[in-house]
Parts: C-alpha cells; sequence; structure tokens
C-alpha cells in the first residue's frame, strides 16, 4: 500500500500547469448554470480546507465522523468567480502540497486501521454504508479521487490515476 501523499503531489505537480494554460475567459464561463472552471477550482479549495482539518482530527481519534458543509454556499459566499484564475491555481495548489505533506507523515498502519464508527455514508465522495468498516486510507483515497473528478470538468482530456483504483 503506498502513501497516498505522494499521489496526490505527482496529481497537482501535472495538473497545475495545465490549469495555468487556462485563459481567464475561459475559466469565468458558466456553462447553463453549472459551476465555471473557477468556481470548481473554489469548491476544491473548500474541500481541501474542510478535508486538511478531518485528516488531522482522524489521527487523533478513533472514528471517522466529521461535520459536512453547504458546498454550493460555500462557493457562491466566497465569489470564487471574481477572484484572480491565478490566485485560484496557486492557492489550491499550494494547499493541497500542504496536504499530501501530512498525508506522507501518517503511518499506513494507522491509515489502514479499521474504523467502524464513521459518516461517509453521508461526506464521502464515494459513500460507504454506514454498516460498512472501513479506514483513514480509504478516506484519504476518497479526496483524492474526488479531487481528480473535479479537475476532468475542467481539463476534460486529464486522465485520472486515482478515481477507480482505491
Amino acid at each position: 500500500m503506498e502513501n497516498p501523499g505522494k499521489i496526490l503531489l505527482e496529481i497537482i505537480e501535472k495538473v497545475k500547469p495545465l490549469l495555468q494554460g487556462i485563459t481567464d475567459s475561459q475559466s469565468e464561463y458558466k456553462p447553463d448554470g453549472k459551476w465555471s472552471k473557477k468556481e470548481i477550482l473554489g469548491h476544491l479549495i473548500d474541500s481541501a480546507n474542510h478535508n486538511h482539518k478531518r485528516f488531522v482530527q482522524a489521527q487523533q481519534k478513533d472514528d471517522l465522523l466529521f461535520e459536512g458543509y453547504e458546498q454550493d454556499h460555500w462557493v457562491a459566499l466566497q465569489g470564487y468567480q471574481t477572484e484572480a484564475w491565478e490566485s485560484l491555481i496557486n492557492l489550491w495548489f499550494e494547499y493541497n502540497r500542504h496536504i499530501s505533506h501530512l498525508i506522507a507523515q501518517i503511518s499506513i498502519e494507522r491509515m489502514s486501521k479499521p474504523v467502524t464508527l464513521h459518516n461517509l455514508d453521508l461526506i464521502a465522495w464515494k459513500t460507504i454504508p454506514k454498516a460498512h468498516e472501513t479506514n483513514l486510507y480509504y478516506f484519504i483515497c476518497d479526496y483524492i479521487a474526488h479531487l481528480e473528478h473535479h479537475i476532468r470538468q475542467i481539463l476534460s482530456d486529464y486522465q485520472p490515476c486515482m478515481i477507480d483504483n482505491y
């Protein structure tokens, strides 16, 4: 089992220059009431914020019970649509670079420790039934797969490495 921190770092290092190739006007386009590329990247920043806290807390307790958040409200209230594209890219990259460092510090033993009390049926991207056992490794990989899912919405030809591999 490879530590997923390395995988996350490889992904963001590959994706950052691809994001930088998107123009400001391309980043602002909103197709049929959906999020723009700016808003999708903003959502990924919010996801990084929430999951950073969760990954730290998960090392201090024996469950995976965490608060959710209203993603549409977070995106709207922060005005990502009016933020500079390059600033969003840099914030997303640096936040995830730090999260990759954090994940690399977590032992495989800690990540693979079975957890029976969780709410990944509510907060995970690919949910786990409440009655099923899971672990922090799954939750971290789910974070990365969620990130790649949205990167693919921004970069239509992006080939994810994690989405079906956890």
